[in-house]
């Protein structure tokens, strides 16, 4: 599956209208706040269609996943936006996992702890919005998807940081090791992404940290991250990947590049690629291939050190970087 896919389930007294853009969408919040009615409503027109009362549109049909013999089930479910209510404990286990990603569907998973094993992206994290319209003793409320984590609140330096700390301990962590160890500023692998917290508290408490990671597979991590600010100033900069960096920077000339950078959920295919970073390291890798810009995940080219190259890429960073 690949697109974005607007999803409508109402009845006479509730309405939820949200899109899905990418295979993993998690919703949290807390309790009574309409995460599992929504699920409850899908489940009702499944299992009745119109005489449940329920309402529901959307270009791919919309499953609702127990877990009643939930690994047969799922093995038979193809091209469908897959719906996930938190009592479900398997979606938290690596075999899960393992077969959405082998999957070509959505999933939409309510769950309030993080989920690990799963590679969902920091801007596919919700909470859900209600608003009531209506007169008299006749109202509905109608609920949307929001996001928890906005990009205002990753944090800002007020100087530069102490620290530099990136995820990947390949070309990302090559490129940027450069840029800042020329300013005289440590820069750290955390070799993993699971591992970004046990690097933070190394540093001393009060220091700047600036945190580079790849946002599109982040989610389970953005939380711990975060409650680091409780003994440091830690800021964090999440784009798509290191190679989103690369194609957003300009430096490849291909009209189709612009194409899938402006709307990348029509272009990715779920049941490829699991998680966004990959797709755009393989679009980077087909791109550059036999040019000067040849790009090698492992071992960075030179040529983005070079200045042109350089610059054109940390014109993406946040101003104050």
């Amino acid at each position: 599956m690949r697109g974005i896919h607007e999803v409508v389930v109402q009845n006479n007294r509730v309405q939820y209208k949200f899109a899905i853009r990418r295979n993993l969408t998690i919703l949290r919040g807390d309790s009574a706040t309409g995460k599992s009615t929504l699920i409850d409503l899908i489940a009702q027109y499944v299992r009745d269609g119109e005489n449940s009362g329920v309402v529901l549109r959307c270009d791919k049909p919309c499953i609702v996943l127990t877990s009643d013999l939930w690994e047969i089930r799922l093995s038979a479910i193809k091209d469908s936006i897959v719906f996930i209510d938190e009592d479900n404990s398997f979606a938290g286990t690596y075999e899960f996992a393992e077969k959405a990603k082998n999957s070509d569907n959505y999933y939409v998973i309510v769950m309030r702890e993080s989920l690990p094993q799963l590679p969902y992206s920091v801007d596919e994290i919700y909470t859900l919005k209600n608003r009531t319209k209506g007169y008299g003793q006749i109202k509905r409320l109608y609920t949307s998807f929001q996001h928890i984590y906005e990009r205002n609140s990753y944090g800002t330096f007020e100087k530069r940081p102490d620290y530099v700390i990136v995820e990947d301990s390949h070309s990302g962590y090559q490129f940027f090791r450069k840029v800042f160890e020329d300013q005289s500023i440590p820069c750290i692998s955390a070799q993993g992404k699971s591992n970004i917290c046990a690097e933070i508290e190394k540093t001393p408490v009060g220091s700047n940290v600036l945190i580079i990671a790849d946002g599109a597979a982040f989610g389970p991590e953005i939380e711990r991250t975060l409650a680091q600010r409780r003994k440091r100033n830690v800021v964090l900069f999440l784009p798509e990947s290191f190679e989103w960096m690369i194609l957003s920077a300009g430096l490849v000339s291909d009209s189709s590049v612009d194409r899938i950078l402006e709307n990348p959920a029509d272009s990715i295919e779920s049941g490829r690629y699991f998680s966004w970073e990959r797709f755009f390291t393989g679009l980077l890798t087909e791109k550059t291939r036999d040019t000067y810009l040849q790009y090698n995940k492992r071992d960075l080219n030179p040529v983005y050190l070079q200045d042109k190259e350089k610059s054109a890429i940390l014109k993406l960073l946040p101003e104050q970087l």
